[in-house]
């Protein structure tokens, strides 16, 4: 049986009174694309250091590749590219040289080929040559993501890595990441946009004051904790009782009825028909994760053992 990409067990980490890290145990198996939520404070970038081995824990076990992060670090470490959240360069080097003194730290040799197919996946071939302090913020983040994919590791996290990036690099850097991941590889993603994790990732892992608080497939989380829902907004008359009942109604006039599927959606329809009322705008509201978010952080400080599997 093959062994967890990442596994985590019973981690964590103060700094003096913030606990960063309250236990957490999580497990990514071999080729998930896997998300890991939380507003900021929640712990998820000292996870990922500590994974790094950035951050030592003072209690529990982290593993990458069965590697053990603390007593075998440079091997854990080897199996391991993350993309960090801050873009941190050095800005005497060229965009190449900073690949090549990347792959340098590994040891590796002829990785020429595989940086040159970096270079051209992220647009940066173009750059190649050109000094680091040079770069736009968008391009310095290319260069972030090369660097931990210099070394072919196994396993990749990405702490925010669209963050206030383009859309024409969001989708080349999204476009490559699938294939990495149909590839093989592991991708540990940490994103303030949901809908990057809801059409990404296949499990996603929620964080609250250093704790998982749900954790479980995108499929599930979406069923438990959101619903269809078909929004309608009336050019005269109201709801019929029967439709009243379950829905809802927001501020700018908008009524919620929730809906299983497309027939639920006709017998709304054909209601609002025999009622005389008259609709002006509809649509239908698939789930979304910004509102299973939502619900989980606001339904208090709910325990680890709570989680939704």
């Amino acid at each position: 049986m093959a062994v967890p990409a990442v596994e985590v067990r019973d981690a964590a980490k103060r700094f003096g009174a913030v606990r960063a890290l309250d236990g957490v145990s999580l497990t990514v198996e071999q080729g998930e694309f896997f998300a890991l939520l939380g507003p900021n404070g929640a712990g998820k970038t000292t996870l990922i250091s500590a994974l790094g081995g950035l951050v030592r824990p003072d209690s529990g076990s982290l593993r990458v590749m069965g590697r053990d992060v603390g007593a075998d670090y440079r091997d854990a470490r080897r199996q391991l590219g993350i993309v960090p959240q801050e873009v941190v360069f050095d800005p005497f080097f060229t965009v190449r040289e900073t690949l090549e003194l990347q792959a340098g730290y590994f040891g590796l040799r002829g990785s020429r080929p595989w940086i040159d197919e970096l270079l051209e996946r992220l647009a940066l071939a173009g750059k190649a040559g050109a000094n680091m302090r040079a770069l736009s913020g968008g391009m310095k983040r290319r260069v972030m993501v090369a660097q931990a994919l210099v070394h072919r590791p196994p396993v990749i996290v990405l702490d925010e890595p669209t963050a206030g990036v383009d859309v024409e690099l969001r989708q080349t850097l999204w476009q490559f990441i699938r294939e990495l991941n149909a590839a093989g590889h592991t991708i540990v993603l940490t994103t303030h946009y949901l809908e990057e994790a809801q059409a990404l990732c296949s499990r996603i892992a929620m964080m609250k004051a250093g704790r998982v608080v749900a954790l479980g497939s995108t499929e599930r989380l979406l069923a438990d904790f959101s619903e269809r829902v078909l929004r309608v907004k009336l050019e005269s008359g109201g709801l019929p009782p029967a439709l009243a009942a379950g829905a809802t109604r927001d501020a700018a006039g908008w009524h919620r009825i929730p809906v299983e599927n497309a027939a639920q959606v006709e017998s709304a329809l054909a209601r609002l028909r025999e009622s005389g009322s008259r609709v002006s705008h509809l649509e239908v509201a698939e789930p979304e994760l910004e509102e299973v978010f939502v619900r989980i952080m606001g339904r208090g400080d709910a325990p680890a053992g709570a989680a939704v599997r």
